[in-house]
C-alpha cells in the first residue's frame, strides 16, 4: 500500500467542493427509486416527468442526508442513447456529478488540458434561481457533470418539482438508516487501463494520486487487483481506479468489465457514523449483504492484540453484522458490502464508517475477494 503526500500545484481557481450526485441510467426509474427508498432508507426528493414538462425522459430524486441518488428512464420507444446504454451495461451509474465554486475556470482549463466535452457550459433556471453545468466525458461510457449552484434554493434542480405521490405509511413504519454522505465512488478498468485513467483525472481535472495498492498485496488465491485513488486538491471527493491482474480464475473486477461490459462504476460508498445501527436497520429492511466467515473474526483477534489501534465498537456485535474491520496505528475503519443490487454481478453499495483512517480497506480486500469468490461460483463465473 502506498500513501501519496505530493498533491501537486493548486489550481488556479475552480474548486470541486463535494459530490453532488450519482446518476442511474435504468429501465424504469420510479421501481429503482423504490428499490432505494424501502431498502436503503432514502426518501423521495424530487420529480421531472410528462407532468413537469419533462417529454423524453423520467427523472426520480431520492435523498438521504447529503446522498442525492436520481434514476433516469426514457419515455420514447425510439430512444436509443438510453436504449442502447441499457443494452450494453444493463442498470447501472451514467453519471457521477460534482459540485464546483467556478465552472468557467474548471471548463477552460479542462478543454486546455484536452477534456472530451459531451455538453459545454449551459445554464437552467426556475423561480429559484439558476444553476449552470457542464459535462465531460470519462472512462467507459461514464460522464462527469460539474454543478456550479450558487444561490440556487430549489429542492434540488432546475425541472425538478416536489414528488407526485406523498410518503408511503409503509415505507415510514421501516427504521431509519443514517448514511450521511458519499464517501466514494470507485471505476473499474479493463486490464492495463488503469495508469491511462489515472494519468487523465491528472491531467484534465488536475487531481492527485492519494493511495494505491498493488496484486503483491491484494489476492487471494484465485484472483487479484490493483487501485489508484484518484482525489482533488482539498481531497473531498475521491475516485479509486481498480483494473484486475492476473489470477488462476477470473477476478471480480474482470466479471464486472465482462458483464458490464467495459469500464464504468462498479460501487459506491457511502459514509455513516453509526454503522452498527446503520446495518442493523438495512438488514431489518431486507438489504442482503456478503456473507464473511468467522474465521476472518478469529483472526482478526488475533491480529488486535499485537496493535495499538482501539476499537470501539464491540467485535462480537461486529461479527454478528458480519462487518469487516480495517486499521493501521493511527485509527481503524468499517466497513461493509451489498450484493448486487442488480440482476447483473456489476453494481453494489458499501457502507463505512471511519474512525481517524483515510484508507480503503486494503487489509479487508482479501476477506471480500473470498466473500465475492463465493458467489462467483454459485454463479458460474469464478
Amino acid at each position: 500500500m502506498t500513501t501519496y503526500t505530493d498533491k501537486g500545484p493548486k489550481p488556479d481557481g475552480g474548486r470541486f467542493l463535494c459530490f453532488d450526485h450519482v446518476t442511474f441510467w435504468v429501465g424504469n426509474a420510479k421501481q429503482a427509486a423504490s428499490f432505494y427508498i424501502t431498502r436503503f432508507g432514502f426518501e423521495p426528493l424530487g420529480y421531472a416527468g410528462l407532468e413537469t414538462n419533462s417529454r423524453k425522459v423520467v427523472k426520480h430524486a431520492v435523498k438521504q442526508n447529503k446522498i442525492v441518488f436520481v434514476f433516469v428512464s426514457a419515455y420514447e420507444p425510439g430512444n436509443t442513447e438510453i436504449g442502447d446504454h441499457l443494452v450494453k451495461h444493463g442498470d447501472g451509474t451514467k453519471d457521477i456529478a460534482f459540485e464546483v465554486d467556478d465552472l468557467g475556470v474548471i471548463i477552460k482549463r479542462a478543454k486546455q488540458r484536452g477534456a472530451k466535452l459531451v455538453r459545454d457550459i449551459w445554464e437552467e433556471e426556475d423561480e429559484f434561481g439558476k444553476v449552470r453545468f457542464a459535462v465531460v466525458q470519462t472512462f467507459g461510457d461514464t460522464t462527469h457533470t460539474f454543478v456550479e449552484r450558487g444561490k440556487y434554493r430549489g429542492i434540488f434542480l432546475p425541472g425538478f418539482k416536489p414528488p407526485l405521490e406523498g410518503p408511503d405509511p409503509l415505507v415510514k413504519l421501516l427504521p431509519p438508516v443514517g448514511l450521511n454522505f458519499i464517501d466514494h465512488t470507485v471505476g473499474n478498468q479493463p486490464d492495463l487501463q488503469m495508469e491511462s485513467v489515472a494519468a487523465w483525472y491528472e491531467k484534465t481535472l488536475m487531481f492527485h494520486r492519494f493511495w494505491s495498492v498493488d496484486d503483491s498485496q491484494i489476492h487471494t488465491e484465485y484472483s487479484a487487483l490493483r487501485s489508484i485513488v484518484m482525489t482533488n486538491y482539498e481531497e473531498t471527493v475521491k475516485i479509486p481506479i481498480n483494473e484486475p491482474a492476473n489470477g488462476k480464475k477470473k477476478s471480480q473486477i474482470q466479471e464486472y468489465v465482462e458483464y458490464y461490459g467495459g469500464a464504468g462504476i462498479q460501487h459506491i460508498a457511502l459514509n455513516t457514523d453509526d454503522i452498527i445501527t446503520a446495518i442493523r436497520n438495512l438488514r431489518a429492511r431486507g438489504l442482503n449483504f456478503l456473507t464473511i466467515p468467522d474465521s476472518y473474526y478469529d483472526i482478526l483477534r488475533q491480529r488486535l492484540k499485537e496493535s495499538k489501534v482501539q476499537i470501539k465498537e464491540d467485535l462480537k456485535v461486529l461479527q454478528e453484522l458480519q462487518i469487516l474491520i480495517d486499521y493501521d496505528d493511527n485509527g481503524y475503519l468499517l466497513q461493509i458490502f451489498s450484493k448486487n443490487v442488480q440482476d447483473r454481478p456489476t453494481v453494489f453499495i458499501e457502507v463505512i464508517q471511519r474512525h481517524n483512517h483515510n484508507g480503503f480497506g486494503a487489509g479487508n480486500f482479501k476477506s471480500l475477494f473470498e466473500a465475492i469468490e463465493l458467489d462467483q461460483g454459485k454463479r458460474g463465473n469464478l
